[in-house]
């Protein structure tokens, strides 16, 4: 491992008592953490627990009501993120910063202050050669961003901030879009860059294995309040856990019952455009059986997103066929009544909702024209509103009202309206995709809850999921897509993680 040569190394940041209050609420209330130089440092807590807010602060997007900050143990005043990328700190974000038409070396040298106006790419090409070979991992330099794979992407985003002489990086969940393989690549060579001493690290993430790999110490936060903190190797996952959510309870999953039945959903020699119009999407044999879920695993922009766009009559296929219970399927309301199919589509509140109309009018869309086994013209408020509060009770959806526009709700709240819609009457085929996708751990555990409960009911069910842990989780068999097509196909009792994470980066 070649370390970072540099004048200086890796710098500490202790928060003293630092609060964050809009208004009346207390985003971060008394938040003391001492990150120590050269360590790789993890911030636990559930959506909501001010790791966000803590970490702006720290970046000066944020301005602390109270407390203080210490960089190098020197008491430091951060105004605005210039400041504190003068001090030596810098932040590697959830989603990519590159700038996808430029070659990796032209983002690079475009991140500095002190870019010229007019580069001497023979010069500048000699510096970044230079400070390439003192790096732990390379990335192609003449290469385009958009050509680059995902975990390239993520090393070139840790390597613009050694390039930029960041010695103290917050990662914000760096491995949300990687294989296994690739998270363990990148974690791995950070890792080293903190033991030789080049740089500290401040590491946001759900990933408990990750944390236990990877990192020194651990700090939770729960409800703005630090709440633990110690060596990772003094704590257990059970107790971390256990800090995070404080006495919330966990739904327990319903244990897996029922052998699959006959074929629901066959989507069979399929053709249809990507999104970009370039590409072909080619599923040539798609299965899934009631009392089964089938999880599709994937990298994202592998053609997912278009999958669930042909199931949901979204986008046209120019070849093939898509049946359910074995009759033609295009995703009409009708159909998807008459043969029970739900959804649950990623951002649900940007995909399966209005977001300004109420709880009630969301829950009530599926039925809202429907009088027992007719249809009706008329609406009936007062139906709507008892039906939805019951659905609102049962799923335990947390609103201020019925009447609350949706948005209002928080992410997993949401989540709960929308599976109360449509896991509610016959459900024989339930497509899902990323349906935890940025929730706290306790909607989480309740909503895979909720979707082994409707397998186990008979249902057909597809897991469109870029967590691997999730579908591993579920499945009762694991595909992979990549590039567009369905390349593996396994019982779950069959499945290796590392052929998974190759064939989910392109290695057939």
């Amino acid at each position: 491992m070649k370390s970072v040569s540099s004048t200086k190394g890796a710098i500490g940041v202790e928060t003293l008592h630092m609060t964050m209050r809009f208004g009346a609420f207390t985003a971060l209330d008394d938040v003391s953490v001492r990150i120590e130089p050269g360590s790789f440092h993890a911030l636990l807590g559930e959506n909501g627990a001010g790791k966000s807010t803590l970490v702006k602060c720290i970046m000066g997007f944020y301005h602390a009501t109270s407390g203080e900050m210490l960089i190098d143990g020197h008491e430091a005043k951060v105004p605005d993120p210039r400041a504190a990328h003068a001090l030596g700190l810098g932040m590697v974000y959830q989603h990519f910063t590159l700038v996808p038409s430029l070659t990796a070396a032209e983002n690079l040298v475009i991140s500095r202050e002190d870019a010229p106006a007019v580069i001497d790419w023979r010069k500048e090409s000699a510096r970044l050669e230079d400070f390439m070979t003192r790096m732990p991992f390379r990335v192609p330099l003449d290469r385009p961003v958009r050509a680059l794979a995902a975990g390239e992407k993520q090393k070139l985003e840790i390597l613009k901030q050694l390039y930029l002489g960041r010695r103290f990086l917050i990662l914000d969940e760096p491995t949300s879009v990687l294989t296994p393989d690739e998270a363990d690549e990148v974690l791995g060579h950070v890792r080293g860059l903190c033991e030789a001493g080049a740089i500290t690290v401040l590491m946001i993430s759900h990933k408990f294995r990750e944390v236990e790999a990877y990192a020194d110490e651990v700090t939770v936060l729960r409800r703005g309040k630090l709440v633990g903190q110690g060596p990772v190797a003094d704590l257990s996952r059970a107790e971390m856990a256990r800090m995070m959510m404080g006495d919330a309870k966990l739904a327990e999953p319903a244990p897996r019952a029922g052998i699959p039945g006959p074929i629901i959903l066959s989507a069979m020699g399929v053709r249809a455009k990507d999104r970009s119009g370039l590409k072909e999407i080619a599923l040539e044999r798609l299965e899934v059986r009631g009392g089964e879920i089938v999880g599709l695993a994937g990298i994202s922009g592998n053609g997912q997103v278009e999958l669930m766009e042909l199931l949901t009559g979204q986008r046209p296929h120019y070849a093939g066929s898509i049946e359910v219970k074995g009759a033609p399927f295009e995703a009409t309301r009708s159909e998807a009544r008459v043969l029970g199919v739900r959804y649950l589509p990623e951002e649900p509140l940007h995909n399966a909702c209005a977001p300004r109309m109420s709880v009630v009018e969301n829950i009530g869309f599926r039925t809202f024209d429907l009088n027992g086994s007719g249809s009706r013209f008329w609406l009936k408020p007062g139906d709507m509103r008892r039906r939805a509060g019951e659905l609102v009770e049962a799923f335990r959806v947390k609103t201020a009202s019925l009447d609350s526009p949706i948005s209002s709700l928080s992410g997993g709240n949401v989540q709960r309206a929308v599976l109360a819609r449509e896991l509610t009457g016959a459900v024989d085929l339930l497509i899902v995709a990323n349906p935890c996708f940025g929730l706290d751990f306790t909607a989480v555990a309740e909503i895979r809850a909720r979707i082994m409960s409707a397998r186990n009911g008979g249902a057909a069910v597809l897991l469109i999921s870029e967590d691997l842990d999730e579908i591993m989780e579920l499945a009762d068999r694991v595909l992979v897509m990549s590039e567009g097509a369905i390349s593996y196909d396994r019982p779950v009792g069959e499945v290796a993680i590392g052929e998974i994470g190759q064939r989910m980066a392109g290695h057939h």
